[in-house]
């Protein structure tokens, strides 16, 4: 299983934020997906999942509603949106599929 985010970097307070997954070792289309964070000195965080039915809805539960999670099953590629973002979504960024996740990306929010 390989995950590798992307997207991350210095964004200011209020514009918008996108962050991708590229995914590969598996079967994308089979499985839910999350997002999580850490920001400093803090543990991780879940901040959205997705889930992989082709027969149902697919699910798209956001952490109050701030962020917007989809997914590109010909591309095998996660994604993360958050518009307007805050100082308080300063973190690192992972990608996670059951007990795997990537490296991670850096947010830095700055006001």
């Amino acid at each position: 299983v390989q995950l590798v985010e992307s997207g991350g970097g210095l964004v200011q307070s209020g514009g918008s934020l996108r962050l991708s997954c590229a995914t590969s070792g598996f079967t994308f289309s089979n499985y839910a997906m999350s997002w999580v964070r850490q920001a400093p000195g803090k543990g991780l965080e879940w901040v959205s999942s997705i889930g992989d039915s082709d027969v149902f809805p697919p699910y798209a539960d956001s952490e109050k509603g701030r962020f917007t999670i989809s997914r590109d099953k010909h591309k095998k590629t996660l994604y993360l949106q958050r518009n307007s973002p805050k100082s308080g979504d300063t973190a690192v960024y992972y990608c996670r599929e059951g007990g795997d996740r990537g490296k991670g990306t850096q947010v830095t929010v700055s006001s």
